[in-house]
């Protein structure tokens, strides 16, 4: 994973991500370029990436059990790909408002 083009990171953290949670909605955005520099990445190598994501499955949970859903739907496989994620993390009932 840590040889990818962050754009190939960003379309392997969709694909994970769409695979496990079956968002009616999702948007991987790479802010990679806005921390080039940064003392973390420089040893760490992963991108800096912002996801949207409206999923039934979120339904009754609270923030931080969604943010953990989509932790163990990237595994470790992408441990070394990601530096930083934002997360938004929605139901569709929550998006519509």
């Amino acid at each position: 994973m840590n040889q990818q083009t962050d754009s190939g990171r960003a379309s392997a953290i969709r694909a994970a991500l769409e695979d496990a949670l079956q968002p009616e909605f999702i948007e991987i955005e790479d802010q990679s370029a806005q921390h080039a520099g940064h003392a973390g990445v420089r040893g760490h190598g992963g991108g800096h990436f912002a996801a949207h994501i409206v999923a039934a499955c979120f339904a009754g949970k609270s923030r931080i059990a969604r943010h953990r859903m989509v932790h163990a739907a990237l595994g470790d496989a992408f441990k070394d790909a990601i530096h930083a994620l934002s997360i938004r993390a929605e139901t569709p009932e929550e998006a519509a408002n």
